[in-house]
Order: C-alpha cells, then structure tokens, then sequence
C-alpha cells in the first residue's frame, strides 16, 4: 500500500456513508452525526429507503451519487459487503472504512471465506481498505471523524497518532486523551487489517504525515510480525514509535485471536523484537498516553539525573521512589545551584533534592525561580515539579502560568504533576500544558514513569526523536 493511496484516504474530499441511517439503534446514524459537525467536505448518504439522512439529501444507490466519492464509510451487514465493494471498484472510490463484523474473527469458518474474497477485491481495485470489524479513524488535523463515536471529536489537534488494532482500546485511550489533554493527529482502529496494517500506518505517518510526530500503537497479535519489525527497524530514529503489546496471558493470547483473528504470540520474544526494532515497550494504557504525550513535547534528557521539586514533601518523596523503580537517580545539585535555591526557601524548608517548595507557596515567582536553577543546573537532566492544592496557594497556576509566558522553553524535560479540586486550577493547567516543554501528568509516580520513558527513548534513538 503505497503512501499516496494512504493520504488520499485520510484526506478526502468527498465521503459515502453507506448504510446511513435516521435510526439512532444503527451504526449507521453515529457515523452520520460523526461526520455532519465537523467534516469541511461533501458527505453522501446512502440508503435506499430514505430521502434525507440528517438533513442531507440521500441516495438510493453509490451509482446514483453524480460526483465522485473519495472515501466511503461502510455499515451494511456482513452478507451484502462483497457487492458493496465491487460498488466502490466500480465506482473508483479511493479508499474504504469497512466497519463492518462478522468476518475472520467470528468463530464461523464462512467469516474467514468473506474475507477471503474481500482481500481479493481490495487488490482487484487497488482499494486501502481500513477494516474490517473496526469502529474506523479520526483525522484530527483535517476534523474528519469517520467513526461511529461523534465525541472523539473532542480530543485536541496535536502530534500523536494511536494506532491501534481494538476499537476498544481506541474509545478507551481516547476519552483519556480527552480528560488529560494528550493533543492528537490521529486515532485509528485497524481491525483485522485486509490490506491497511501497522507496517503501511507505520511508513505513512513517518515518511508523509507531517502533522504527526510521535506514534503510539497497540498490538495483540499479527498474522506477519516480522513485517512489522522489519519496518520499524528501516525507519529507526526517524519519529518515536511506542508500542502497548497486550496478550502476555494464556488467556489474553485466545482472546486476542477471537478479537482480531491473530494470536498473540510469546510476549518474551515480542518484548525483544521490539527493542531491536527501535519501538519503544510500555505496559498500560496511561503509560503509553503519558509517554507519547512527553515525547511530543519534552527534550530528550541527557542523563538519568532528576530534579524532584514538591510543594509538599509527600509527593516529593513519592516522586524520588518512582525514580529509583525506573532506574533513575536524583541530582546532586552543584554549589551555585544549591545557593540559589537555599537563598529562594526560608531554613524550614527541605531545600537539597527532593526540594520541598511549600514555604513559598505565597511566592509562585520563587517557585518558578526554583524550577529556573534546577534545569540550570549542570548536573540535573530532567525535573519533577509537583504542586497540590491547599487554600494557602489558590492562585499558584494562574501565577506561574503568568510568569511562565516570558521564559524560553526549556531545554531539558520538565514533567510536572497539578492536582486539585475541579473548578480551580482547570483552565491554567489547560494552558500550562505542553507550554514550554512542560508536561502535566496524573500523579507523581505517572510523572516518574514518563521521565525513565524519555531517558530510555534516549538510550534506544540517540540524540533523534
């Protein structure tokens, strides 16, 4: 599948949902309301009982559309899919979302038969075919939302793209991405992947999407691993590629070959295969978030030396453990630095690394001060920087935030962790977030987990990311 094939069809111009419907108990419907709030470009329902389809004028028939169709959406049952592509062919559509189930992962040897013949027909017509059994992609550069959930419209324009084989895990990364403000390119489902699959995705985004500059994916199993390998290997270093490879169980393994229609496959053997490709491994959903969201921000760290600044010493202290269980050490602050710092925080303070800021809570500017002389500092590459909420520092965020705007971004990684009660500090945070390669994460451990993902990021790519 060649690059061009794969822009047209995350670009379209026109799109055919076939199978739209008035129906809100149909897929077809979602993808229509996906489509009609924010798609810039022509949108055609097909359906041959209906005459408008979310107020838009449908057809009985792909045939009986008078323009030319760049991208159809489709939702028929699994029994009329083979005609609906032959349709498609003729009809010299670009690219198809098949949304549709009921093909190799149903456990009916006639689902393995259908898509059979539906490889044959992609290759017949030289069709990219995204599916099928998948809830289809979102192209958040474009606001195309070809999906059958209307809310991942919500995700913020950014640079990562998730590729993943579950829609599931799709919906569940992406309503995470929603609530912890990872900034998106694109999210895709590839189902049990006809002829669009991770090695095709993996070249697309690195050598012609340009929107995108961090991959993440989610892999159960594949019928082809080496491909995939082989191709991370040949584009090493180029963008980060992080991988979540889920199916480590006994149980996990079955399920994903019920799932997708692949085994799983030795989670030993895949653990090393990635790394010798280059791909970086993570273990949860939250750390491949948390990691794809500090890659595309953050500067690679020089070293394992971390700065940890608390405004309370718990977290701090937290913070430090995480470290350790990541293979990372604190600083050693040099003399200059410690001075600046023993000169910014009254002599209750703990002011050696872990710092504890909480005396200056009432001074956000001598916090920032702090942060300022850490990454400064010769010895330290990377900071920590944990503020919780108590009423003594209401308007810390809005203060940092105000003196933030005048720094240039900083030139190590800081991964910064803000908790408080909904309502306070939200909208500061919001804008805080990713500003001056700043990354705000859950939790001091989730902090300290992206910091030890950044300096393996560094060991396995280099200087490049």
């Amino acid at each position: 599948m060649t690059n061009e094939k794969l822009k047209n069809l995350f670009s379209p111009g026109s799109i055919a949902v076939i199978g739209a419907s008035n129906s809100f108990d149909k897929l077809g419907y979602h993808v229509m309301k996906s489509l009609a709030g924010n798609y810039q470009g022509k949108i055609f329902p097909i359906n041959p009982k209906a005459e408008k389809i979310w107020g838009i004028d449908a057809y009985r028939s792909l045939k009986e559309v008078p323009e030319q169709v760049d991208l159809a959406v489709i939702v028929v049952p699994a029994s009329l899919v083979a005609e609906t592509v032959h349709a498609c062919g003729r009809k010299a559509v670009k690219g198809i979302v098949l949304i549709t189930a009921g093909f190799r992962e149903i456990e009916d040897a006639k689902g393995e038969v259908l898509e059979h013949e539906l490889r044959a027909m992609a290759d017949r017509y030289g069709l990219p075919i995204v599916g099928p059994n998948t809830f289809g992609y979102v192209n958040l550069t474009l606001g195309i939302n070809a999906s059958f959930t209307s809310e991942f419209c919500q995700i913020e324009k950014g640079g990562v793209a998730l590729i993943s084989q579950s829609g599931g895990m799709c919906h569940l990364c992406g309503f995470l991405a929603i609530d912890e403000r990872v900034a998106m390119s694109k999210l895709m489902s590839l189902g049990n992947r006809c002829n669009v699959d991770f090695p095709e995705m993996l070249r697309y985004l690195v050598e012609a999407d340009e929107a995108t500059r961090v991959i993440a994916l989610y892999i159960e199993g594949l019928d082809a691993p080496r491909d995939l390998i082989e191709t991370a290997a040949s584009l090493r270093g180029k963008k980060p590629i992080i991988a979540y490879k889920a199916g480590r169980s006994e149980k996990g393994d079955s399920a994903s070959r019920f799932h997708t229609g692949s085994l799983a496959g030795n989670h030993d053997i895949w653990t090393g295969a990635l790394r010798q490709a280059g791909i970086l491994q993570v273990e949860s959903a939250d750390e491949l978030l948390d990691t794809a969201k500090a890659l595309d921000a953050c500067a690679l760290p020089g070293g394992p030396r971390v700065a940890v600044l608390s405004g309370q010493a718990g977290p701090g202290m937290i913070a430090s453990d995480a470290l350790e269980r990541v293979k990372l050490q604190l600083s050693r602050f040099a003399a200059a630095t410690q001075e600046k710092i023993n000169n910014l925080l009254p002599p209750i303070a703990i002011r050696t690394n872990p710092v504890d800021m909480g005396p200056a809570w009432y001074n956000p500017k001598a916090m920032l001060e702090i942060l300022q002389a850490a990454v400064e500092d010769e010895g330290t590459d990377g900071v920590i920087f944990l503020a919780m909420y108590a009423s003594a520092n209401l308007k810390l965020a809005e203060e940092l935030e105000k003196y933030m705007k005048a720094l240039e971004p900083f030139r190590k990684p800081v991964i910064a962790c803000f908790t408080a009660p909904p309502g306070i500090w939200d909208e500061s945070i919001k804008r805080l977030d990713r500003q001056k390669g700043v990354v705000i994460l859950a939790t001091p451990e989730r902090t300290a987990k992206a910091m030890g993902n950044l300096w393996k990021a560094r060991l396995l790519w280099g200087e490049k990311r």
